[in-house]
């Protein structure tokens, strides 16, 4: 009867002499085994945006070898690989992340060279350099990418402790962007260009408000590079009178958001029809400052006036409710004046957005109970309607279209997401470390892991994939590193340590970036003795 034969791919061994004449044994099938089965395509992804970078070389100059018996570029670059690929703490890329992963093999350092007390002296090692290492990537970026530094975007985030950080003296209790205001934070100032390629960072006190470092950030930023004509792009954070007249006194160029208590002054320009289109659902339209140096730019969006309208609405019917039910209970129980005075204080505050529609007043009545009196203004709910969805951006460049100043600020979103992706993708909070170098250091790492991820995007976004590498790490990082075992008649074992084949998927976007897998690695043993 006909015998039908069926394969199966075990695993892609490559060639399995390489240069050399062939030579042919007999291998017993039945006893082929899969040893080591490791995560490859995380780390080695790193490895490529690390050498296309030129990070390696670059920290091997910084970091010089000396008596240590890992060079501390090295446990550095564990340290950046593992917080790309798998975000956690020291001990835990000692104890399990390095022993699970192909690092070994890419790096050559044995697992039992790697422990949390030389991961935490890599990061001492590697916090004197941080100056150096934004100046050099801030270069190698540009070249790479023909990157264009006119537009700098500037924001500050806050990220929290776990622990009471004593001996650090940043650590403080402060505005919490993490909703986390029983922690001690620190704030993080970070500079990135247009499409949020990284400049540098700053970390200060987390007591720090957002208007007191920009007078800092801006000299820190120029020492560093040099001044040149650019723009700096900054939220209604930064933008009090002081900061804008140390702008113009350098001769700055600037385009800042302003609060919103400004709109007031251009009510009779919100009543006028003469708004530009946008585009679908955003308006714009400029005025000038009265001495002609500035031009302000009053943007109308859709959506955010829908959103506003609905908090207002929602608000409104919250605090009229509060104001009832303290109204019931004066009428009930005899209250204190300072009683009734507090918990209305509470309500309006907690409501804070629509307070300005009441006007309210605790009294004391004829018989000696406290009274709460309000009313409702509509001329602030008129002011209300007007304004909603409505925000107002201020700048010194008066030769540049409202619709190029409208775009070159909503850049500032490119700040926000790289704050996004530190606090989601990198975990960068919460902090562990108690000192303060460590707690720096650390932010350095997740730095430049932030530069690996913003490299991979802007490669997917040259070759077509989108400008999110999420997708293609958690794709890629499916490859595995195996040791192939093959017994052979005569007794020996053939040992080949071989990467997985990719699948179609994988196949296509490593074609895209220009990336080479290999099939196979060299033993690390001998990459060792090789150093």
């Amino acid at each position: 009867m006909p015998i039908t034969t069926r394969q199966r791919t075990v695993a892609y061994l490559g060639q399995l002499f390489d240069d050399v004449e062939p030579r042919w044994v007999e291998v017993d099938i039945k006893r082929i085994r899969v040893e080591r089965c490791l995560e490859f395509g995380g780390p080695w992804l790193a490895g490529q945006l690390l050498d296309r970078l030129g990070l390696v070389s670059a920290l091997n100059e910084l970091l010089p070898e000396g008596q240590e018996q890992i060079p501390w570029s090295l446990m550095a670059l564990v340290l950046v690989i593992a917080r790309f690929c798998d975000p956690s703490s020291e001990l835990y890329i000692a104890e399990h992340l390095y022993k699970r992963t192909a690092l070994y093999d890419l790096l050559g350092i044995p697992a039992e060279k790697v422990n949390d007390d030389r991961l935490y002296r890599a990061l001492d090692k590697l916090l004197p350099h941080k100056a150096g290492i934004e100046t050099y990537l801030k270069q190698r970026l540009g070249q790479l990418f023909d990157l264009e530094y006119d537009l700098l975007l500037y924001d500050v985030t806050s990220t929290y402790f776990e622990g009471l950080a004593a001996g650090n003296a940043l650590a403080q209790y402060g505005y919490s962007r993490d909703k986390r205001s029983d922690c001690k934070q620190v704030c993080i100032a970070l500079v990135v260009s247009r499409w949020g390629m990284p400049v540098g960072y700053e970390v200060f006190a987390g007591n720090r408000s957002d208007v007191t470092t920009v007078e800092q950030i801006v000299e820190t930023m120029e020492g560093r590079y040099g001044r040149a004509n650019r723009i700096w792009v900054m939220d209604r954070g930064m933008a009090c009178e002081d900061n804008i007249e140390y702008l113009k006194q350098g001769c700055r160029r600037y385009i800042v958001a302003t609060p919103k208590s400004l709109l007031r002054r251009y009510e009779q320009a919100l009543l006028k029809d003469d708004w530009q289109q946008v585009h679908e659902g955003l308006a714009i339209k400029t005025c000038s400052s009265p001495d002609g140096d500035e031009v302000f730019i009053l943007c109308r969006s859709e959506d955010r006036r829908q959103k506003e309208k609905a908090i207002h609405q929602r608000f409104e019917k919250r605090l009229e409710e509060g104001l009832i039910s303290i109204e019931q209970s004066c009428a009930v129980r005899k209250h204190k004046l300072v009683t009734i005075a507090k918990r209305l204080g509470r309500l309006l505050g907690r409501y804070s957005r629509t307070a300005g529609l009441f006007k309210t007043d605790v009294i004391q009545g004829t018989d000696g109970r406290a009274r709460l009196v309000w009313e409702k203004i509509e001329a602030w709910r008129d002011w209300a309607t007007l304004s909603e969805g409505c925000y107002l951006l201020r700048t010194n460049i008066t030769d540049w279209s409202g619709e190029d100043l409208w775009k070159s600020y909503m850049q500032l979103t490119d700040a926000e997401a790289a704050f996004r992706i530190h606090k989601s993708d990198l975990r960068i909070r919460p902090i562990w470390h108690q000192r303060q170098d460590r707690v720096e250091a650390h932010i350095l790492v997740c730095f430049l892991a932030y530069v690996l991820w913003k490299t991979l995007a802007q490669m997917c976004q040259q070759k077509g994939l989108g400008n999110e590498p999420r997708r293609v790490i958690d794709e890629l990082s499916q490859i595995r590193m195996v040791d192939v075992v093959l017994p052979t008649r005569s007794g020996i074992e053939i040992r080949r340590r071989c990467i997985s084949q990719p699948t179609e998927h994988q196949a296509i976007l490593l074609q895209h970036l220009g990336l080479n897998l290999p099939t196979h690695l060299p033993v690390a043993e001998q990459k060792m003795n090789q150093m």
